[in-house]
Formats: C-alpha cells, structure tokens, sequence
C-alpha cells in the first residue's frame, strides 16, 4: 500500500513528483491553487 504524502509538501512539488500537469490541483471554487500552498492546508479545508 502506498503511504501518504507528507502535509508539509508543497502544491509545485507534489504536481512534479506525481507528473501531474501544473494546475491539476483546485480549489473549492474551481480556480487553480497557488504552488505554495501546502498540502495539510488542503486536507484541513476539505475536512470542513
């Protein structure tokens, strides 16, 4: 099984390790999320 990302992983570095194309992760309200954000911001928000 393969583990999870670590939260403190950027939006830009997690897109490049997964060869996602830039601008594959949104937010809420479709718009692009900025490539500083860090992925347990985004976890945090979803969990709402």
């Amino acid at each position: 099984m393969a583990r999870k990302d670590r939260s403190d992983m950027k939006v830009g570095t997690f897109e490049k390790k997964h060869g996602v194309p830039p601008g594959t992760v949104r937010n809420d309200d479709g718009r692009d999320t900025r490539d500083d954000k860090k992925i347990g911001t985004i976890r945090k928000e979803k969990s709402k």
